[in-house]
């Protein structure tokens, strides 16, 4: 089978990329623009696509006729029309549970930095203002342990659960938040809205899906009774900016650090941005890189082959049994 990999510079500079051993036939391209005719004409006679930076509609996939696998080298399935894929018979993987361990520790760092204001301390070091006003007079953000603190996890997949226990390793009280509006399923599970009103940090991990889009907006920010730190690794449209915004400046919320955003790149008009230009102490953007660590991109790798090579031995094996049942039949 033929495969093409369409954005090689997703992963990591340097980190070896061996052509999955199943695959006969192999094109790699750097980087696609987001332009159908361009994806088109790459995958043309292409089985199996490998994207993960892409959005893929339905034009592309009724226009390629030899399109039996997508193989997404990211766990998040929203970019891709999931019903053109079921549809022209397309098989759709992504890469799941491949950033288990990078996900979680740059939510701590996130988290940390937010709770510590530890950019707004190392500007203090860096723009001269600690040599001019001394330390008493630099301290305008007290900086907030968190033992002792309530997490309120909204997600709790794999990466969720590995967060869960960083936390607990740090004194943290977790709480896992059920489905809003949906009873507890266990005794491991909290209501959705009790979560809200009792965490000192809520941290979200949960998919985009059209039920999660928007999940934190005006009306579940008001049921935060304890002003808690928001960080978001899931994401962007999980957090409707606007809402998040105003309920920062309206101290309504302590503070919100991310790796993700509605439009990304961010959008100049978010108004998100403008609160990291003031260089509000509590907030704190990273350019979706939580998953881009080392480890995670060899690991990303590894499932992506394993993948693609049972998809093509499983293919080989359905097309072997019918040619043996067309002869029987004969």
């Amino acid at each position: 089978m033929k495969a093409v990999l369409l954005d090689e510079a997703r992963f990591l500079e340097g980190l070896e990329l061996p052509k999955p051993a199943k695959v006969s036939e192999y094109i790699t391209f750097d980087k696609t623009p987001q332009d159908n005719k361009v994806i088109i004409e790459r995958c043309q006679d292409a089985d199996i696509m490998i994207c993960g930076t892409l959005r893929i509609e339905r034009e592309v996939i009724e226009a390629l006729p030899n399109l039996k696998l997508i193989q997404l080298s990211s766990s998040g399935m929203n970019t891709i029309d999931q019903e053109a894929c079921k549809e022209n018979k397309v098989a759709l993987y992504n890469a799941s549970a491949f950033a288990a361990k990078s996900v979680p520790e740059h939510t701590f760092m996130l988290m940390l930095n937010a709770l510590r204001a530890g950019i707004h301390y190392h500007q203090k070091v860096a723009d001269g203002s600690w040599r001019k006003d001394r330390s008493s007079q630099i301290n305008q953000a007290p900086m907030i342990d968190v033992e002792g603190q309530t997490l309120g996890i909204i997600g709790v997949g794999t990466i969720g659960k590995r967060v869960s226990e960083l936390a607990q390793a740090f004194g943290m009280t977790v709480l896992w938040a059920e489905h809003q509006g949906v009873e507890p399923r266990s005794d491991d599970y909290t209501d959705f809205e009790t979560v809200l009103a009792a965490a000192d940090v809520i941290s979200l991990h949960c998919p985009l899906t059209p039920e999660t889009k928007h999940l934190i907006n005006k009306d579940t920010l008001a049921k935060m009774s304890k002003q808690p730190l928001i960080v978001n690794v899931a994401r962007g449209a999980v957090v409707d900016s606007k809402a998040m915004a105003q309920a920062i400046e309206d101290q309504q919320v302590l503070g919100y650090a991310t790796d993700v955003f509605e439009k990304e790149p961010i959008a100049t008009d978010d108004p998100l941005l403008k609160l990291a230009e003031q260089q509000h102490p509590r907030v704190i953007f990273s350019p979706h890189v939580a998953s881009g660590s080392k480890n995670a991109h060899h690991k990303l790798w590894q499932i992506v082959q394993e993948q693609i090579n049972t998809f093509i031995n499983n293919t080989d094996e359905k097309s072997n049994d019918s040619s043996s049942h067309h002869k029987k039949n004969k």
